[in-house]
Parts: structure tokens; C-alpha cells; sequence
């Protein structure tokens, strides 16, 4: 590489050494030529390598050998092996023609239905077939077939090909198109020629097994996953550079925090936001050769990953069209081109997205089932709930939707509250509306008003009312903006595909040309020009926040199932949800707040009682799982379960440690297990337990010893080697200690639970608290309040005038926010420690982000121990039986050396004629 600037030299030296791992004052890093040292003719080259001449000879051979054509335009599908009497397309012609007949039988779609469905069959066969996709299609439905057929959960569809109806006779899909007027064109257009694109969605834990099949039905050098590339962003380009200047790690470390956090943040927008950033570079000579240089480097590539879910199957062995790329550390192959270029060679990807929804989804079925058929009912298949269930409906109504896919968050939760959903088609909406766009244009304000009577429904034309009508005269659907140039001007559906790609993209010179075409065909069709017009702008309007209703229809179905599950078995669903995120503490909390909110009990883990994951106790009650208690792995708990399935269950902790091998649970595991409580029924306390660890432990390993050099303890195993032996029932008495206090037997629960289980922290303060607190957190509305709680969360982020803070505080009736801005960050910031208790005094107000629907901001803070020293006073009270002879020495005696606090003593004396203070 020849630089024709010093910068550039210097740049490409820093990325060099960012890869390789290096400073340049490192002399261990590689060493580059430079402007001056470029050797310009091959005659120097030869004579530098005069030594090795084969060097040279192998660099022209490397070079030969790299060379390679790419033929563009073309697509290389892989061959999918079909009967040897029919082709590609006849085969799909029968899967299609046969699955849409049964389906139509199970769902009595007979007479003139039948015969709309058959004719939408055979006109998406003749598009896909002339287009050569055939082979696509019987691909993507051959794997979702075996999954379906090894019990691996598949999503109902995602994305625009849930408007193919051939998609759905062969089982690709679970929606049907017609019934819910999606429209095929949206997926695959005959007039813009385009690759199909399935996204497929898999059970989270089972998806790489449906890989691992496609690689072995089609051959594993013909199959990889795709490479993505990670680049320099911002913040990581600057903490790359630092570190291979040399610069101290504080120094770098404070100007990468000044940069602003934002997923599209660069150097040179964080130079315009950040003034104290924007002053150093002008003022400090380091600060800014820093951030010229990361400038430079900002945006390349710095890392090699993989694809989240893309696949590519090739015809032929992958290294025939493209280089492939092994990971570091690993024997394992990706794609070296990225997923565009990959598809630009004529190569097809198909996405396996990995879905944690239906996972808890098959976890639910799976433990409804189970107690269903162990008491003789017939069991739970998802696929056939049905849409319109009054108590799916009502939950949803009242906002209870706390783990229900799509419906969970604070905001998705306040527009369910507006808009009142009572059909599968406001669920199809509800997915579409909950974006920036429609929140921000007012179009949500006038479905919900329509929808609700308070505002008039109105069509722009009359034509136009079957397709709007579902949405209550608001163009919502990409596909309503297709079908309006359709019915309206006389698109063909394809045509309309394109005008609605022209108008998201807003180029004037194609819009003025689509205006032109619509408001001719529309005219031709007697339609008024100015009306026409208007609608046009309509359509240009909402075609910016328009949503693709297949997906939107696919995913409210997820939605629903989920919503289904929760109104019907809340523990089996919650049991479920709780497993899928045992390793997110804060999702794992306000999973249990809402436990309390539907009135479900979650029990503690127990070594003999509970599984891997959560289970279902009974139909209120929860058991917590033993993979949730951090610092124990998975393979412990497998043998710790194996074992109770062999002998039964453990008896006392002697017997847990002499029956599970303990290279596996250790002292780490074994104090974990005690901590969190699962272990509390084999023995007399957690305290006792602890204290017996060590004589445990020596005793399974003295047992193992002998069992192992085939010996036998005549007393059982003895681990101490005195002369006159002990029993084993001695020999197994626990090492007596103090029982701990109840905060410490809470605190080793939310070390090792990430929760408080068995009780709060906060409650042995309750007494004092009442006469300090207004409103405890359940139950505040808007105004002045003075609230206590724990800090379960704090998060930190700049503000307009310094830094602020908004915490997470909990008082056991509920969590809420808090929010401290700079003036009091400052002033309270010591006070700010996660796990602390303290007191807000400050505003409630309304907030549509929380779940309360409130939060508080801070007007000031304070400890326990600090309000108290504030604001506490101690009031002695005299009767008038009681001498004043003495009265003083007795104060001073009983007050002693607390009479040196804070706290102001006052003592009141009062008799039947009067009362002094």
C-alpha cells in the first residue's frame, strides 16, 4: 500500500494496530512501509528477495489464482429432490392444490368462498412458477414441515409472505390471506422481479437443530450462516485509539464518556451537542489528535460476527461462488460476503429467527397439558383457541398485558387503555399503530375517536369504504394503499406495489409521474379530479406510516395466543415467562410484582421439590426454579435431579453432599443453595447449614475415598479419624451457630434470587416509617408526597444542566420511579446507593411511560438516620403521680450518653390543675 499523506499512513498504522492488539509504542507490533521506504519497481523487489526468489514466483501465483468473474442477475436456487414423475412445479402445483382443499374443510370454507380461494391459488402458482420460485417455496415449507413434525415450535408467519395463499396450503404460514385481505403483490411482484424473502421464526432453544437439518438435507459445504460486520462506532473508536496511542485509560476513558449516548452518534455530531467535549478538542493538543484520528478510523470495519438468522443454501459447494471466513478460535465457517452481497451474486438467504415468545408459548402447552391429561381432560392445542374469547379480551381491555408479546410495554399498555380493543382486527391495529409515525401524525387520535363514536368515520370516496371500513376510515395498511390505486385508478396490484415504494421514498420527480397515472386512471373511471387529487395526497400522506399488515396480522395472532394463555392458565403462562428470563434479574422482579398483581404465590427453590426451570405447583402457586439462583450452573442441577429421580430424595445436607459428586458442588454452590433457600428443609437453619459446610464436605469426600478403594466405615463415613469412632447419626450432627437475623436471610436471597422473597427489608421499619411517609407506593396520586423505598435500579444520563439520575424504588406494594434532577443529583448523590433505603419527599406526577402512570420527582432526599437526626423529637410525658423531687437526676440517669445526640428531648409534666412543657 502506497499513502500519499502522512495522515493516511498514520491512520492505517492505528488500524493495524487496533487489530493486531497493539500500541504503537509497542515493539512487538508490525511494521509498515512508508511513503519514502515503497519499493516502485519489480526489479527492486527481486533484488530485496534475492534470497528467496520463490517468494516472489508464489506472490504471482496467489495473485493469478484470486482472480475470479461474477455473473450478476442471476438467482442460483438449490435443487430440491421432488418424485421422480413430476417437476419442481407440478409438485407444488399438487402440495398446494391438496393442502388448500383440506384447509378449506376444516374451516367450512365451501361454494362460491371455495371458488375465490381456488382462483387467488392458481393465479399466485402461475406468478411464482413463471418467476422460477417453485423450488423456493418447497424448500422453506420442507423445513418448516420437520420442524412441525419434531415438536419444534413455528411462528404463524412474519412479514409480507403471510399474504401468499400458497404459502399457507403448504403449512409456511398459519393466517389466512383472504380472510384478512392480505395481498400477495405485497410479497412478490411479477412487474418488479425480486427474490422471495420467508422469515421464518423458531423456538429460541430448538432453532439451530432445524439448521443442522438443512445443512445435512442439502449438504454442509452448500450451507452457512452469513458473516456481519461490526464497525467503529463512536465511542468504541475513540476507546481503540486511546489504547493504542498509549494514552492513559482515565484520560480516554473521560472524553469517551463525553460523547453522547445515541445509536447513531458520530464524532462529528457529538463535537456539535457536547460543549465540554467541543472545548477540550480546541484547547487540549492530545484530545484532539485523539479524535482526529478515531474521525479517520470512525465507521470501518473492526470485527467479524455472524448473521442473527440468516442462512444461505447454494446449489453447488459455497466455495464455488464465494471466499468463506473461519472464526476466530473456532473450526466454524461463514459466509466472508455480508447479506447483500450475497443475495447481489444470486445467491438465496432464508432467515431462521429465533422467537423466545414461542418458546414460552410450548413450555405453557407443555405443563397444561400435562396436568390436563394427568386428570383425564383432552389436551391444549394453541392452534385451535378461539379469536373472539371474551376473557382474552377483557384482560387485555383492563391493561394486564405484563408479559403478553408486543402488549407489555408502558406505552403499548396506555394506547390498549384509549383504544379499547374487542376483535382480532383492533389487535392487527394495535400492532400497526404503536409506531413513532402514527403516534406522532395524529392518526392514532382519529382511529381511536372513530372507533369510540366521537368522531364522524368518513371514506374519501364511497368505492373506497369496503377496504377502509376496518379501520375505520383510516388508511393504515400498505395494502390499503395498494388496493385504493387498485379499485380507485385501476392498478393493477403489482403496478400499486410499486407507487407505494415511490411514495415511501418520496422522490418528486416519481411522484409528480405516479400523480399524473393515478388521477388519469381514476378519471377515467369518473371519478372527479380534484377528488382524485386529494385522495392521492392522502395516500402520499399515510404511506409514510403505513404498516405491512401481514406482519402486523402474524404477530397480533402471537399476541393473542399469549393474551389467551394468561386469562386462562396464569401460572402455567407466568411459569413459563419466568424460565425465559431466569438470567435478567430486573425482568425477573417485575415479573413477581406482577405474580402479586394476579394474585399467583410463588414459592421459594427447594432441592427435592424443584425443577431446572419454573414449574407449576398447583393452579395458583409457582415453584421457583433452581437455574434462577445464580452461582449454580446447569450440569450441578442435572445431576442433583438425576440423583432424586435414582435414590429419592436427600435427606440433610450430609446426604446431599455424599450423593452428588462434589467436583461439581462445591462450597461456592452448596453456600448458594443455602443462601437462597433451597436447602432450608434439610436442616435446622440457614445459619447451622452454613456452619456445617466444612464437616460436610470432609465426610462425602472421606465416603468417596473409601468407596473407592472398596473399604467400608463399620459407623458409616467417617471423616475424623478418631480412635473411638462416633456413629454416623453422631457423625452427621450439624455444627450448631446463631440463627441469622431476618435481613441477613433477605439479603442472601436477593444476592443469589435477585429478589427479596420471603419478606422485605423494609418491613421491620415499617412502624417508624408510617409516621414519616404520606402514601406508600401502591397507592400515590398526583400532588406532594413523602415516600420511602429501597433503590432497586438507578440509571444515570446527561441533562440539560449536569447529570441526573432516575431510580427505581421499592417499597414491596410496588416499584416506581423516581426521577432526581442535576441541582439534587448533586446535592444527594451519596445517598444514591442500589440497595439503600431512603426516603423522597417531593411531586407526583402524571407520566405516561410508567406503568403506575406516575412518577415522582425529587425535591430532596434523605437516610433514615439523617431524617430522624431532621426531623425527630422525643416527648416525655409525667404523670401527675410522679415526684419532681429528683425528676432531673433520673432523666440524666435513664437518657445517659444519648443526651449527646441530636434528637430534642422535651418533657411534659401536667397535674389536674395544669400542664407545663
Amino acid at each position: 500500500v502506497r499513502f500519499l499523506h502522512q495522515d493516511d499512513f498514520e491512520a492505517h498504522e492505528a488500524r493495524v494496530c487496533i487489530h493486531q492488539g497493539y500500541t504503537l509504542s509497542d515493539p512487538r507490533r508490525p511494521r509498515l512501509y512508508t511513503d519514502q521506504q515503497y519499493l516502485k519497481s519489480p526489479d527492486e523487489m527481486r533484488a530485496l528477495f534475492s534470497d528467496l526468489p520463490e517468494a516472489i514466483a508464489n506472490t504471482v501465483a496467489i495473485a493469478m489464482a484470486c482472480n475470479i468473474e461474477l455473473t450478476l442477475g442471476e438467482h442460483y436456487l438449490p435443487d430440491f429432490p421432488v418424485p421422480e414423475d413430476r417437476g419442481q412445479e407440478d409438485y407444488l402445483r399438487k402440495l398446494a392444490a391438496d393442502g388448500l382443499e383440506q384447509l378449506c374443510r376444516e374451516q367450512g370454507i365451501d361454494g362460491a368462498r371455495l371458488e375465490k380461494y381456488r382462483k387467488r391459488l392458481q393465479t399466485e402458482l402461475e406468478v411464482i412458477t413463471s418467476m422460477g420460485f417453485s423450488g423456493y417455496f418447497l424448500i422453506v415449507a420442507d423445513f418448516i414441515q420437520w420442524a412441525k413434525q419434531n415438536g419444534i415450535p413455528v411462528g404463524p408467519g412474519r412479514g409480507s409472505g403471510a399474504g401468499s395463499i400458497v404459502a399457507w396450503a403448504i403449512g409456511i404460514t398459519e393466517l389466512d390471506p383472504i380472510q384478512y385481505d392480505l395481498l400477495f403483490e405485497r410479497f412478490l411482484n411479477p412487474e418488479r422481479v425480486s427474490l422471495p424473502d420467508f422469515d421464518v421464526d423458531f423456538c429460541m432453544e430448538r432453532r439451530d437443530e432445524v439448521i443442522d437439518y438443512v445443512a445435512g438435507r442439502y449438504g454442509r459445504d452448500h450451507v452457512s450462516q452469513i458473516i456481519t460486520f461490526g464497525t467503529m462506532a463512536a465511542k468504541a473508536v475513540v476507546r481503540d485509539v486511546g489504547r493504542v496511542l498509549g494514552y492513559p485509560y482515565g484520560f480516554v476513558d473521560q472524553i469517551a464518556k463525553l460523547i453522547p449516548f445515541d445509536l447513531n452518534m458520530t464524532l462529528e455530531r457529538a463535537l456539535d451537542e457536547e460543549k465540554l467535549l467541543k472545548q477540550r478538542y480546541d484547547s487540549e493538543e492530545e484530545v484532539k489528535t485523539l479524535i482526529d484520528l478515531a474521525r479517520k478510523l470512525e465507521g470501518i470495519s473492526r470485527n467479524a460476527g455472524r448473521h442473527a438468522g440468516g442462512i444461505v443454501i447454494a446449489p453447488k459447494p459455497l466455495t464455488e461462488y464465494m471466499p468463506k471466513y473461519c472464526e476466530q478460535g473456532t473450526s466454524s465457517t461463514v459466509t466472508q460476503f455480508d447479506m447483500g452481497d450475497v443475495e447481489s451474486i444470486g445467491l438465496v438467504k432464508f432467515d431462521f429467527l429465533g422467537l423466545r415468545t414461542l418458546t414460552i408459548i410450548d413450555w405453557a402447552i407443555r405443563d397444561i397439558n400435562r396436568i390436563r391429561m394427568a386428570a383425564g381432560e383432552t389436551p391444549v392445542d394453541i392452534h385451535d383457541i378461539p379469536l373472539d374469547d371474551p376473557a382474552t379480551y377483557t384482560l387485555i381491555q383492563g391493561m394486564n398485558t405484563t408479559a403478553v408479546f408486543q402488549l407489555e410495554s408502558d406505552g403499548m399498555k396506555k394506547l390498549i387503555g384509549r383504544l379499547k380493543p374487542d376483535s382480532f382486527d383492533d389487535l392487527i391495529a394495535l400492532v400497526a399503530l404503536f409506531r413513532p409515525g402514527p403516534l406522532q401524525s395524529g392518526m392514532v387520535d382519529d382511529f381511536v375517536d372513530r372507533k369510540h363514536g366521537r368522531a364522524r368515520v368518513e371514506y374519501p370516496h364511497s368505492d373506497l369504504e369496503p377496504i377502509l371500513k376496518p379501520t375505520y376510515g383510516v388508511i393504515l395498511y400498505q395494502e390499503q394503499v395498494m388496493q385504493i390505486a387498485q379499485v380507485l385508478a385501476g392498478y393493477t396490484l403489482g403496478a400499486a406495489d410499486l407507487l407505494r415504494r415511490a411514495m415511501g421514498k418520496k422522490k418528486p420527480e416519481e411522484m409528480a409521474k405516479q400523480r399524473e397515472i393515478f388521477t388519469g386512471g381514476a378519471t377515467g373511471r369518473k371519478v372527479d379530479r380534484q377528488v382524485a387529487s386529494y385522495i392521492f395526497d392522502l395516500m402520499e400522506k399515510f404511506a409514510g406510516y403505513g404498516f405491512n399488515k401481514s406482519h402486523s396480522a402474524a404477530y397480533a395472532l402471537i399476541a393473542y395466543q399469549t393474551a389467551w394463555l394468561k386469562a386462562h392458565y396464569p401460572a402455567a403462562f407466568m411459569a413459563a415467562v419466568l424460565s425465559s428470563d431466569m438470567d435478567n434479574t430486573d425482568k425477573i422482579t417485575m415479573l413477581v410484582d406482577e405474580l402479586h398483581h394476579m394474585h399467583l404465590k410463588l414459592e421459594g427453590p427447594d432441592i427435592n421439590q424443584s425443577q431446572y426451570y419454573f414449574t407449576v405447583k398447583d393452579e395458583s402457586t409457582i415453584r421457583y426454579g433452581l437455574g434462577a439462583i445464580k452461582g449454580v450452573g446447569h450440569a450441578v442441577i442435572e445431576n442433583i435431579l438425576a440423583e432424586i429421580t435414582t435414590a429419592g430424595a436427600f435427606t440433610d445436607l450430609f446426604d446431599l453432599c455424599r450423593r452428588v459428586s462434589l467436583q461439581k458442588l462445591n462450597r461456592r454452590v452448596l453456600e448458594a443453595l443455602i443462601r437462597s433457600g433451597a436447602l432450608d428443609r434439610l436442616g435446622p437453619d440457614r445459619a447451622t447449614m452454613m456452619a456445617s459446610l466444612g464437616k460436610a464436605t470432609r465426610l462425602a469426600e472421606q465416603y468417596v475415598k473409601n468407596k473407592n478403594s472398596g473399604q467400608n466405615d463399620f459407623f458409616g463415613f467417617d471423616a475424623l479419624g478418631d480412635q473411638d469412632r462416633p456413629s454416623e447419626t453422631e457423625n452427621s450432627e450439624y455444627v450448631p451457630a446463631e440463627a441469622w437475623s431476618s435481613e441477613k436471610c433477605l439479603q442472601g436471597e436477593k444476592e443469589t434470587l435477585g429478589i427479596y422473597l420471603n419478606g422485605h427489608p423494609i418491613e421491620r421499619y415499617l412502624p417508624e416509617l408510617e409516621s414519616i411517609i404520606t402514601s406508600r407506593l401502591n397507592r400515590i396520586q398526583p400532588g406532594s408526597i413523602r415516600a420511602a423505598g429501597y433503590i432497586h435500579r438507578i440509571r444515570t444520563r446527561p441533562w440539560s444542566r449536569g447529570k441526573m439520575a432516575e431510580l427505581t424504588i421499592d417499597d414491596r406494594t410496588a416499584h416506581q420511579l423516581v426521577r432526581v434532577f442535576p441541582e439534587q443529583f448533586e446535592q444527594y448523590r451519596h445517598l444514591l446507593l442500589k440497595d439503600s433505603l431512603v426516603i423522597v419527599c417531593g411531586e407526583v406526577e402524571q407520566d405516561d411511560y410508567t406503568i403506575s402512570g406516575f412518577s415522582i420527582k425529587a425535591a430532596s432526599l434523605y437516610s433514615l438516620e439523617a431524617y430522624r437526626n431532621e426531623f425527630s423529637r422525643l416527648l416525655l410525658k409525667i404523670s401527675p403521680d410522679k415526684s419532681m423531687n429528683g425528676l432531673a437526676h433520673e432523666l440524666k440517669d435513664c437518657l445517659g450518653e444519648f443526651l449527646r445526640g441530636p434528637t430534642p428531648v422535651e418533657v411534659e409534666y401536667y397535674n389536674n390543675t395544669a400542664r407545663c412543657r
